[in-house]
Formats: C-alpha cells, structure tokens, sequence
C-alpha cells in the first residue's frame, strides 16, 4: 500500500473576509472531489483572509500512480482563477 500526501499552499486574492474565503475555498475542494478520487481538506491558516494552506491524500498499491494522481489535482488547483499556489510538497509514504 502506498499513501501520497500533497501539502499546498493557496494564495486567495478574492477574498475580502473570513466568510468569502469559506466560499471560495468550499467550491475548490467541492470540484477537486469532483473530478479526483482524492481526499482533501483545509489544514492552515484558518484565520487568515487570503491564504490557505490545503492537504489532499490519496491511496494506491503503486507509487507512480500516486505520484500521478497528485500531480493531476496540483495541475487542476494551478489553473483556478480564484486561487496562487504559492507552495507544495509531496510525500509518498
């Protein structure tokens, strides 16, 4: 069994309070669990209006599969108007 775990760091430039990063931040996870089979959550940062730090994970019995299921949420979370990567790290456990 093989675990991949993505830390990210998120840059949130439209949100003007606590409650429009809420929002923001809800759909992103929302269409990431959408289209990927991955698990995914805000982990940092909660108090802070435009940045977030997010962590997705998911579970394979291959490396390189985890390795590519990650990278597809990183490339998908990259192209959100609504959000900068500021920062990531990948683990494979």
């Amino acid at each position: 069994m093989v675990v991949g775990l993505c830390t990210m760091e998120l840059f949130l430039g439209e949100a003007d309070s606590l409650k429009g990063k809420r929002r923001i931040l809800k759909s992103m996870l929302d269409r990431v669990k959408a289209h990927h089979n991955v698990s995914i959550a805000e982990v940092g940062q909660q108090d802070l209006w435009q940045r977030s730090t997010i962590a997705f994970a998911c579970v394979s019995n291959e490396r390189n599969h985890a390795y590519q299921v990650l990278n597809s949420v990183i490339r998908f979370l990259e192209r959100q108007k609504q959000s900068q990567v500021i920062d990531y790290n990948i683990e494979i456990i």
